[in-house]
Protein backbone atom coordinates (compact mmCIF):
# COMPACT_ATOMS: atom_id res chain seq x y z
CA UNK A 1 0.00 0.00 0.00
CA UNK A 2 1.45 3.57 -0.84
CA UNK A 3 1.45 6.17 1.71
CA UNK A 4 -0.53 8.73 -0.82
CA UNK A 5 -3.19 5.33 -0.14
CA UNK A 6 -2.29 4.78 3.38
CA UNK A 7 -3.57 8.06 4.28
CA UNK A 8 -6.96 8.37 2.71
CA UNK A 9 -7.86 5.77 5.53
CA UNK A 10 -9.14 6.98 8.67
CA UNK A 11 -8.60 3.76 11.62
CA UNK A 12 -11.80 1.77 11.31
CA UNK A 13 -11.58 2.18 7.07
CA UNK A 14 -8.18 0.78 7.62
CA UNK A 15 -8.69 -1.95 10.00
CA UNK A 16 -11.71 -3.12 7.52
CA UNK A 17 -9.26 -3.66 4.72
CA UNK A 18 -7.27 -5.64 7.46
CA UNK A 19 -10.71 -7.51 8.21
CA UNK A 20 -11.24 -7.98 4.59
CA UNK A 21 -7.70 -9.54 4.19
CA UNK A 22 -7.15 -6.57 1.48
CA UNK A 23 -4.04 -5.62 3.28
CA UNK A 24 -1.94 -7.22 6.28
CA UNK A 25 -1.01 -5.44 9.30
CA UNK A 26 2.57 -6.06 8.24
CA UNK A 27 1.78 -3.71 5.11
CA UNK A 28 0.27 -0.91 6.93
CA UNK A 29 2.94 -0.94 9.81
CA UNK A 30 5.23 -0.20 6.93
CA UNK A 31 3.69 2.75 5.34
CA UNK A 32 3.15 3.84 8.85
CA UNK A 33 7.36 3.71 9.04
CA UNK A 34 7.18 5.45 5.90
CA UNK A 35 4.87 8.21 6.49
CA UNK A 36 6.67 8.61 9.61
CA UNK A 37 9.84 9.10 8.02
CA UNK A 38 8.60 11.45 5.15
CA UNK A 39 7.54 13.79 7.49
CA UNK A 40 9.22 13.32 10.78
CA UNK A 41 12.34 15.61 10.24
CA UNK A 42 10.09 18.76 9.27
CA UNK A 43 7.79 18.46 12.13
CA UNK A 44 9.51 16.20 14.80
CA UNK A 45 6.55 14.85 16.32
CA UNK A 46 7.59 11.05 16.60
CA UNK A 47 10.59 10.41 19.48
CA UNK A 48 11.45 6.69 18.61
CA UNK A 49 9.68 3.80 16.83
CA UNK A 50 9.87 0.10 17.38
CA UNK A 51 9.09 -2.59 15.30
CA UNK A 52 5.70 -4.08 16.24
CA UNK A 53 5.37 -7.21 18.94
CA UNK A 54 1.66 -7.23 18.27
CA UNK A 55 0.47 -9.62 15.52
CA UNK A 56 -3.34 -9.48 15.95
CA UNK A 57 -5.94 -11.79 13.29
CA UNK A 58 -7.65 -9.78 11.29
CA UNK A 59 -10.90 -8.90 12.20
CA UNK A 60 -10.33 -9.70 15.73
CA UNK A 61 -10.69 -6.58 16.95
CA UNK A 62 -12.38 -3.17 16.04
CA UNK A 63 -9.10 -1.55 15.42
CA UNK A 64 -7.19 -4.97 14.42
CA UNK A 65 -4.06 -4.41 12.39
CA UNK A 66 -3.99 -0.12 12.80
CA UNK A 67 -0.93 1.19 13.41
CA UNK A 68 -0.61 3.54 16.63
CA UNK A 69 1.38 5.64 18.54
CA UNK A 70 1.70 5.87 22.35
CA UNK A 71 2.51 9.14 23.97
CA UNK A 72 5.93 9.44 25.99
CA UNK A 73 3.95 9.82 29.40
CA UNK A 74 0.68 8.32 30.80
CA UNK A 75 0.71 4.67 29.47
CA UNK A 76 3.44 2.20 29.90
CA UNK A 77 4.23 -0.53 27.18
CA UNK A 78 6.73 -3.26 28.73
CA UNK A 79 10.16 -3.07 27.89
CA UNK A 80 9.82 0.33 25.98
CA UNK A 81 11.24 3.30 27.17
CA UNK A 82 8.55 6.15 28.57
CA UNK A 83 11.09 9.12 29.56
CA UNK A 84 7.89 11.69 30.32
CA UNK A 85 9.63 14.44 27.75
CA UNK A 86 12.42 14.81 30.44
CA UNK A 87 16.29 14.66 30.89
CA UNK A 88 15.29 13.25 34.67
CA UNK A 89 13.16 10.14 33.24
CA UNK A 90 15.95 9.57 30.16
CA UNK A 91 16.31 6.17 29.41
CA UNK A 92 13.80 5.02 31.87
CA UNK A 93 11.95 1.31 30.60
CA UNK A 94 8.78 0.27 31.94
CA UNK A 95 8.68 -3.07 33.46
CA UNK A 96 5.21 -3.95 32.33
CA UNK A 97 2.16 -2.73 30.51
CA UNK A 98 -0.10 -0.35 31.84
CA UNK A 99 -4.12 -1.38 32.20
CA UNK A 100 -4.42 0.84 29.34
CA UNK A 101 -1.95 -0.45 27.12
CA UNK A 102 -3.27 -3.90 27.56
CA UNK A 103 -6.83 -2.49 26.20
CA UNK A 104 -5.17 -1.07 23.48
CA UNK A 105 -3.55 -4.21 22.53
CA UNK A 106 -6.80 -5.79 23.05
CA UNK A 107 -8.24 -3.50 20.50
CA UNK A 108 -5.93 -4.93 17.80
CA UNK A 109 -4.04 -1.65 17.41
CA UNK A 110 -0.34 -2.17 16.60
CA UNK A 111 2.22 0.43 18.37
CA UNK A 112 4.95 1.40 16.35
CA UNK A 113 6.70 4.21 18.53
CA UNK A 114 5.66 7.07 21.21
CA UNK A 115 5.08 10.77 20.72
CA UNK A 116 6.64 13.94 21.97
CA UNK A 117 5.51 15.76 25.21
CA UNK A 118 6.87 18.58 26.77
CA UNK A 119 8.33 18.20 29.90
CA UNK A 120 6.28 16.21 32.43
CA UNK A 121 3.33 17.10 30.48
CA UNK A 122 3.91 20.53 32.08
CA UNK A 123 2.81 22.85 29.32
CA UNK A 124 0.67 23.47 26.41
CA UNK A 125 3.24 23.66 23.93
CA UNK A 126 5.60 20.94 23.12
CA UNK A 127 9.10 22.30 22.73
CA UNK A 128 11.25 19.80 25.45
CA UNK A 129 14.86 20.50 25.63
CA UNK A 130 15.24 16.80 25.62
CA UNK A 131 13.71 16.41 22.03
CA UNK A 132 13.28 19.41 20.64
CA UNK A 133 10.10 21.93 19.90
CA UNK A 134 7.23 19.44 17.92
CA UNK A 135 6.36 22.09 15.01
CA UNK A 136 2.97 22.08 13.67
CA UNK A 137 2.02 20.76 10.05
CA UNK A 138 0.01 23.64 9.60
CA UNK A 139 2.67 26.02 9.74
CA UNK A 140 5.77 24.45 11.02
CA UNK A 141 7.25 28.20 12.23
CA UNK A 142 3.78 27.49 15.50
CA UNK A 143 3.23 25.59 18.38
CA UNK A 144 1.43 21.87 17.51
CA UNK A 145 0.56 22.32 20.81
CA UNK A 146 0.45 20.17 24.23
CA UNK A 147 1.02 19.07 25.69
CA UNK A 148 -0.09 15.94 23.21
CA UNK A 149 1.66 18.02 20.60
CA UNK A 150 3.70 14.94 19.15
CA UNK A 151 0.31 13.08 18.75
CA UNK A 152 -1.25 16.21 16.80
CA UNK A 153 1.39 16.88 14.72
CA UNK A 154 1.49 13.13 13.80
CA UNK A 155 -1.93 12.48 12.68
CA UNK A 156 -2.24 15.78 11.35
CA UNK A 157 0.59 14.93 8.77
CA UNK A 158 -0.71 11.35 8.40
CA UNK A 159 1.67 9.00 10.44
CA UNK A 160 -0.88 7.15 12.36
CA UNK A 161 -4.89 8.10 11.91
CA UNK A 162 -5.13 8.38 15.65
CA UNK A 163 -2.64 8.68 18.58
CA UNK A 164 -2.73 8.09 22.13
CA UNK A 165 -3.25 11.47 24.26
CA UNK A 166 -3.85 12.94 28.04
CA UNK A 167 -5.48 15.57 29.05
CA UNK A 168 -4.96 17.46 32.43
CA UNK A 169 -5.41 20.90 31.71
CA UNK A 170 -6.52 20.76 27.75
CA UNK A 171 -3.35 18.95 27.11
CA UNK A 172 -5.71 16.54 24.33
CA UNK A 173 -7.93 19.24 23.17
CA UNK A 174 -5.24 21.65 22.58
CA UNK A 175 -2.92 19.79 19.96
CA UNK A 176 -6.84 19.02 18.29
CA UNK A 177 -7.24 22.02 17.89
CA UNK A 178 -4.15 23.28 16.53
CA UNK A 179 -3.86 20.90 14.45
CA UNK A 180 -6.92 20.62 12.74
CA UNK A 181 -8.39 17.18 14.91
CA UNK A 182 -10.95 15.75 16.64
CA UNK A 183 -10.05 15.26 20.18
CA UNK A 184 -12.88 14.31 23.45
CA UNK A 185 -11.49 14.62 26.67
CA UNK A 186 -13.90 11.72 28.52
CA UNK A 187 -15.52 11.91 31.97
CA UNK A 188 -12.85 11.25 34.97
CA UNK A 189 -12.87 7.78 36.08
CA UNK A 190 -13.94 6.55 32.23
CA UNK A 191 -10.52 5.13 31.37
CA UNK A 192 -8.27 4.08 34.44
CA UNK A 193 -5.34 5.11 35.30
CA UNK A 194 -4.18 1.98 36.89
CA UNK A 195 -2.43 0.13 38.11
CA UNK A 196 0.30 2.91 39.17
CA UNK A 197 -1.99 5.47 39.72
CA UNK A 198 -5.63 5.84 40.71
CA UNK A 199 -5.51 9.61 39.55
CA UNK A 200 -3.09 11.93 37.83
CA UNK A 201 -2.73 15.11 39.42
CA UNK A 202 -5.51 15.02 41.65
CA UNK A 203 -8.52 13.99 38.97
CA UNK A 204 -7.53 16.82 36.58
CA UNK A 205 -6.09 14.53 34.32
CA UNK A 206 -7.87 11.80 31.74
CA UNK A 207 -6.75 9.13 28.90
CA UNK A 208 -7.91 9.53 25.37
CA UNK A 209 -7.04 10.08 21.79
CA UNK A 210 -6.37 12.74 18.84
CA UNK A 211 -7.83 11.43 15.46
CA UNK A 212 -9.04 12.38 12.01
CA UNK A 213 -12.30 11.18 12.15
CA UNK A 214 -15.07 11.23 14.93
CA UNK A 215 -15.46 7.27 14.51
CA UNK A 216 -12.28 6.61 15.55
CA UNK A 217 -12.23 8.16 18.18
CA UNK A 218 -15.60 6.45 19.42
CA UNK A 219 -14.16 3.00 18.35
CA UNK A 220 -11.40 3.60 20.51
CA UNK A 221 -13.19 5.00 23.51
CA UNK A 222 -15.47 1.89 23.52
CA UNK A 223 -11.80 -0.16 23.16
CA UNK A 224 -10.35 1.37 26.63
CA UNK A 225 -13.09 2.63 28.77
CA UNK A 226 -14.42 0.60 31.78
CA UNK A 227 -12.99 -0.24 35.48
CA UNK A 228 -10.17 -1.84 36.75
CA UNK A 229 -9.48 -3.61 39.45
CA UNK A 230 -8.65 -1.37 42.42
CA UNK A 231 -10.00 1.95 40.82
CA UNK A 232 -11.37 4.40 43.21
CA UNK A 233 -14.71 4.99 41.31
CA UNK A 234 -16.76 3.40 38.58
CA UNK A 235 -18.48 5.52 35.62
CA UNK A 236 -21.42 4.44 34.76
CA UNK A 237 -21.22 2.93 31.49
CA UNK A 238 -23.03 4.04 27.61
CA UNK A 239 -26.04 2.49 27.12
CA UNK A 240 -24.85 2.11 23.66
CA UNK A 241 -21.60 1.65 21.79
CA UNK A 242 -20.11 5.33 21.26
CA UNK A 243 -19.35 4.03 17.79
CA UNK A 244 -23.05 3.66 17.36
CA UNK A 245 -23.82 7.19 18.73
CA UNK A 246 -21.53 8.95 16.28
CA UNK A 247 -24.74 7.78 13.45
CA UNK A 248 -27.65 8.81 15.84
CA UNK A 249 -29.18 11.99 15.44
CA UNK A 250 -28.73 14.65 17.87
CA UNK A 251 -32.06 15.73 18.80
CA UNK A 252 -32.64 19.65 19.09
CA UNK A 253 -30.12 20.56 21.87
CA UNK A 254 -29.79 23.50 24.32
CA UNK A 255 -26.55 25.06 23.28
CA UNK A 256 -24.90 27.88 25.29
CA UNK A 257 -22.13 29.77 24.10
CA UNK A 258 -19.44 31.61 25.74
CA UNK A 259 -17.49 33.73 23.58
CA UNK A 260 -15.56 35.08 26.16
CA UNK A 261 -13.80 32.82 29.28
CA UNK A 262 -13.73 33.29 32.85
CA UNK A 263 -10.13 35.37 32.97
CA UNK A 264 -7.32 34.99 30.86
CA UNK A 265 -6.79 36.34 27.49
CA UNK A 266 -9.39 37.67 25.83
CA UNK A 267 -10.80 35.50 22.13
CA UNK A 268 -9.20 37.12 19.42
CA UNK A 269 -11.34 38.33 15.96
CA UNK A 270 -10.50 35.19 13.89
CA UNK A 271 -11.06 32.48 16.63
CA UNK A 272 -14.40 34.91 17.35
CA UNK A 273 -15.56 34.96 13.77
CA UNK A 274 -15.27 31.04 13.76
CA UNK A 275 -16.90 31.18 17.05
CA UNK A 276 -19.81 32.62 14.90
CA UNK A 277 -20.30 30.99 12.13
CA UNK A 278 -20.30 27.73 14.32
CA UNK A 279 -23.00 29.13 16.04
CA UNK A 280 -24.68 29.47 12.49
CA UNK A 281 -24.26 26.38 11.67
CA UNK A 282 -25.78 25.01 14.56
CA UNK A 283 -28.48 26.99 14.27
CA UNK A 284 -29.28 25.81 10.83
CA UNK A 285 -28.99 21.88 11.97
CA UNK A 286 -32.04 23.19 14.36
CA UNK A 287 -30.60 23.35 17.40
CA UNK A 288 -31.32 26.12 20.04
CA UNK A 289 -28.35 28.54 20.58
CA UNK A 290 -28.30 31.38 22.91
CA UNK A 291 -25.54 33.28 24.39
CA UNK A 292 -24.96 32.60 28.00
CA UNK A 293 -23.02 33.15 31.32
CA UNK A 294 -21.46 30.60 33.31
CA UNK A 295 -20.71 30.72 36.79
CA UNK A 296 -17.85 29.01 37.55
CA UNK A 297 -18.31 29.20 41.35
CA UNK A 298 -14.59 31.09 42.55
CA UNK A 299 -13.42 34.23 40.74
CA UNK A 300 -10.46 33.51 38.43
CA UNK A 301 -7.83 34.43 40.89
CA UNK A 302 -8.84 31.77 43.22
CA UNK A 303 -9.19 28.81 40.45
CA UNK A 304 -5.64 29.74 39.05
CA UNK A 305 -4.09 29.45 42.74
CA UNK A 306 -6.03 26.51 43.65
CA UNK A 307 -4.97 24.51 40.18
CA UNK A 308 -1.32 25.86 40.50
CA UNK A 309 -1.55 24.22 44.14
CA UNK A 310 -3.20 20.55 42.90
CA UNK A 311 -0.75 20.66 39.84
CA UNK A 312 2.73 21.85 41.60
CA UNK A 313 2.19 19.29 44.68
CA UNK A 314 1.84 16.20 42.48
CA UNK A 315 4.61 17.53 40.21
CA UNK A 316 7.13 17.58 42.93
CA UNK A 317 6.34 14.00 44.61
CA UNK A 318 6.75 12.99 40.50
CA UNK A 319 10.13 14.33 40.29
CA UNK A 320 10.74 13.28 43.83
CA UNK A 321 10.19 9.70 43.22
CA UNK A 322 12.03 9.71 39.73
CA UNK A 323 15.01 11.35 41.60
CA UNK A 324 15.20 8.65 44.38
CA UNK A 325 14.12 5.55 42.15
CA UNK A 326 16.71 6.35 39.31
CA UNK A 327 19.47 8.33 41.42
CA UNK A 328 19.59 11.28 40.05
CA UNK A 329 19.77 14.91 41.37
CA UNK A 330 16.84 17.93 41.02
CA UNK A 331 18.74 20.48 39.47
CA UNK A 332 19.18 22.40 36.14
CA UNK A 333 21.06 19.44 34.56
CA UNK A 334 17.96 17.69 34.79
CA UNK A 335 15.02 19.54 34.65
CA UNK A 336 13.68 22.51 32.82
CA UNK A 337 13.21 26.05 34.76
CA UNK A 338 9.23 25.62 34.78
CA UNK A 339 9.77 22.29 36.30
CA UNK A 340 12.16 23.64 38.92
CA UNK A 341 10.08 26.36 39.89
CA UNK A 342 6.84 24.20 39.99
CA UNK A 343 8.55 21.65 41.76
CA UNK A 344 9.82 24.51 44.78
CA UNK A 345 6.84 25.70 44.92
CA UNK A 346 4.58 22.47 45.24
CA UNK A 347 7.20 21.39 48.41
CA UNK A 348 6.05 24.75 49.98
CA UNK A 349 2.84 24.20 49.57
CA UNK A 350 1.12 22.90 53.11
CA UNK A 351 -1.90 19.49 53.70
CA UNK A 352 -3.99 22.40 54.70
CA UNK A 353 -3.75 24.38 51.32
CA UNK A 354 -3.85 21.29 49.11
CA UNK A 355 -7.44 20.25 50.89
CA UNK A 356 -8.65 23.42 50.65
CA UNK A 357 -7.66 23.67 46.17
CA UNK A 358 -9.38 20.00 46.72
CA UNK A 359 -12.35 21.86 48.19
CA UNK A 360 -11.91 24.50 44.98
CA UNK A 361 -12.55 21.76 43.11
CA UNK A 362 -15.50 20.71 44.29
CA UNK A 363 -16.91 24.30 44.16
CA UNK A 364 -16.18 24.57 40.19
CA UNK A 365 -18.04 20.87 39.49
CA UNK A 366 -21.35 21.92 41.20
CA UNK A 367 -21.18 25.43 39.19
CA UNK A 368 -20.74 23.92 36.13
CA UNK A 369 -23.74 21.25 37.17
CA UNK A 370 -26.12 23.27 37.77
CA UNK A 371 -25.43 25.12 34.52
CA UNK A 372 -25.71 21.33 32.63
CA UNK A 373 -28.96 21.06 34.40
CA UNK A 374 -30.62 23.96 31.90
CA UNK A 375 -28.16 23.35 29.21
CA UNK A 376 -27.34 20.46 26.97
CA UNK A 377 -23.96 21.90 25.81
CA UNK A 378 -21.34 24.93 26.23
CA UNK A 379 -19.86 25.76 23.42
CA UNK A 380 -16.64 27.92 23.75
CA UNK A 381 -13.32 28.39 21.19
CA UNK A 382 -11.02 25.72 22.53
CA UNK A 383 -8.04 28.22 22.30
CA UNK A 384 -8.93 32.15 22.43
CA UNK A 385 -6.13 32.14 19.45
CA UNK A 386 -4.62 30.80 16.51
CA UNK A 387 -1.71 28.67 17.32
CA UNK A 388 1.36 30.81 19.04
CA UNK A 389 4.60 30.83 17.27
CA UNK A 390 7.30 28.08 18.88
CA UNK A 391 9.21 30.26 21.68
CA UNK A 392 6.15 32.09 22.45
CA UNK A 393 5.18 30.22 25.43
CA UNK A 394 8.75 30.06 26.65
CA UNK A 395 9.39 33.42 26.62
CA UNK A 396 10.36 35.30 30.23
CA UNK A 397 9.48 31.89 31.76
CA UNK A 398 12.66 31.62 33.94
CA UNK A 399 11.25 34.14 35.84
CA UNK A 400 8.27 32.99 36.81
CA UNK A 401 7.82 30.94 40.13
CA UNK A 402 5.18 27.60 40.01
CA UNK A 403 2.37 29.85 40.35
CA UNK A 404 3.09 32.22 37.66
CA UNK A 405 3.51 29.84 35.38
CA UNK A 406 0.23 28.02 36.33
CA UNK A 407 -1.19 31.44 35.99
CA UNK A 408 0.09 31.96 32.30
CA UNK A 409 -0.77 28.24 30.60
CA UNK A 410 -4.47 29.40 32.05
CA UNK A 411 -4.29 32.94 30.53
CA UNK A 412 -3.42 31.07 27.22
CA UNK A 413 -5.63 28.21 27.51
CA UNK A 414 -8.61 29.89 29.34
CA UNK A 415 -11.01 27.64 28.07
CA UNK A 416 -10.43 24.22 28.72
CA UNK A 417 -9.08 23.74 32.52
CA UNK A 418 -12.71 23.91 33.72
CA UNK A 419 -13.81 20.95 32.66
CA UNK A 420 -10.83 18.73 33.64
CA UNK A 421 -11.31 20.43 37.26
CA UNK A 422 -14.97 18.87 37.09
CA UNK A 423 -14.43 15.59 35.52
CA UNK A 424 -16.83 16.55 32.87
CA UNK A 425 -16.46 15.47 29.30
CA UNK A 426 -15.93 17.90 26.12
CA UNK A 427 -14.03 17.88 23.15
CA UNK A 428 -12.11 20.01 19.97
CA UNK A 429 -13.98 19.70 16.55
CA UNK A 430 -12.22 21.89 13.69
CA UNK A 431 -15.32 22.76 12.34
CA UNK A 432 -14.05 25.42 10.17
CA UNK A 433 -10.74 27.43 9.34
CA UNK A 434 -9.15 30.89 9.40
CA UNK A 435 -9.53 32.47 6.08
CA UNK A 436 -6.44 34.22 6.32
CA UNK A 437 -4.02 31.83 7.40
CA UNK A 438 -5.79 28.96 6.35
CA UNK A 439 -4.91 27.58 9.87
CA UNK A 440 -7.62 25.56 11.95
CA UNK A 441 -9.86 26.78 14.99
CA UNK A 442 -11.37 23.71 17.60
CA UNK A 443 -14.37 24.51 18.84
CA UNK A 444 -14.94 23.09 22.42
CA UNK A 445 -18.14 21.52 22.92
CA UNK A 446 -18.76 20.64 26.23
CA UNK A 447 -21.95 18.32 28.26
CA UNK A 448 -22.19 17.67 31.76
CA UNK A 449 -21.07 14.03 33.58
CA UNK A 450 -21.08 11.23 31.58
CA UNK A 451 -22.67 12.48 29.05
CA UNK A 452 -19.61 11.82 25.85
CA UNK A 453 -22.48 9.98 23.89
CA UNK A 454 -24.26 13.43 23.50
CA UNK A 455 -21.45 14.73 22.42
CA UNK A 456 -20.19 12.29 19.87
CA UNK A 457 -23.90 12.33 18.29
CA UNK A 458 -23.04 16.30 17.70
CA UNK A 459 -19.83 15.34 16.69
CA UNK A 460 -20.87 12.77 13.88
CA UNK A 461 -23.65 15.61 12.97
CA UNK A 462 -21.24 18.21 12.88
CA UNK A 463 -18.84 15.74 10.81
CA UNK A 464 -21.50 15.43 7.80
CA UNK A 465 -22.44 19.18 7.51
CA UNK A 466 -18.93 20.62 7.91
CA UNK A 467 -16.63 17.81 6.71
CA UNK A 468 -12.81 18.71 7.70
CA UNK A 469 -11.21 15.59 5.76
CA UNK A 470 -10.95 16.86 2.71
CA UNK A 471 -8.40 19.59 4.46
CA UNK A 472 -4.62 18.88 4.14
CA UNK A 473 -1.79 20.78 6.16
CA UNK A 474 1.66 21.93 4.37
CA UNK A 475 3.46 19.07 5.75
CA UNK A 476 1.49 15.49 4.80
CA UNK A 477 2.35 12.11 4.14
CA UNK A 478 -0.14 11.41 1.48
CA UNK A 479 1.78 14.12 -0.67
CA UNK A 480 5.09 11.65 -0.47
CA UNK A 481 5.40 9.11 -3.30
CA UNK A 482 7.13 6.07 -1.86
CA UNK A 483 7.36 2.12 -2.61
CA UNK A 484 3.98 0.23 -2.47
CA UNK A 485 3.05 -2.53 -0.77
CA UNK A 486 0.84 -5.46 -1.96
CA UNK A 487 -2.45 -5.07 -1.55
CA UNK A 488 -5.15 -3.24 -3.14
CA UNK A 489 -7.66 -0.04 -3.02
CA UNK A 490 -10.95 -0.63 -1.63
CA UNK A 491 -13.77 1.46 -1.81
CA UNK A 492 -15.38 3.76 1.52
CA UNK A 493 -12.05 5.45 1.78
CA UNK A 494 -11.76 8.77 3.77
CA UNK A 495 -10.62 11.70 1.03
CA UNK A 496 -7.20 12.67 2.11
Amino acid sequence: MRVSEYVSYDAVGLAELVAGREVTPAELEAAAREAAAAVGPRINAVVETWPADDDPRPGSAPLAGVPFLIKDIGVTMAGRRTELGSRLAAGLVAPADSFLMARLRRAGLVTIGRTATPELAYDITTEPVLYGATRNPWDPTRSAGGSSGGAGAAVAAGVVPIAHATDAAGSLRIPAACNGLFGLKPTRGRVSMGPDADEVFSGLAVQGAVSRTVRDSAALLDAISGPEPGDPYVVRQPSRPYAQEVTRHPGRLRIGVLAQAWGGRRTTAPVADALSRTARLLESLGHHVAPVTVELGVDWEEFVLANARLMTVNLAATVDGLAAALGRPVDSSTLEPVSLAGHRYGQRVSGPLFAAALAIRNRVARSLARFFEGHDILLTPTLPELPAPLGAQAEGAQALDGLGWIARVLDRAPFTMAFNVAGTPAMSVPVTADPGTGLPIGMQFAAGHGLEGRLFRLAGQLERAAPWSGRTPAVWAGRHRGQAASGTSAPGATPG
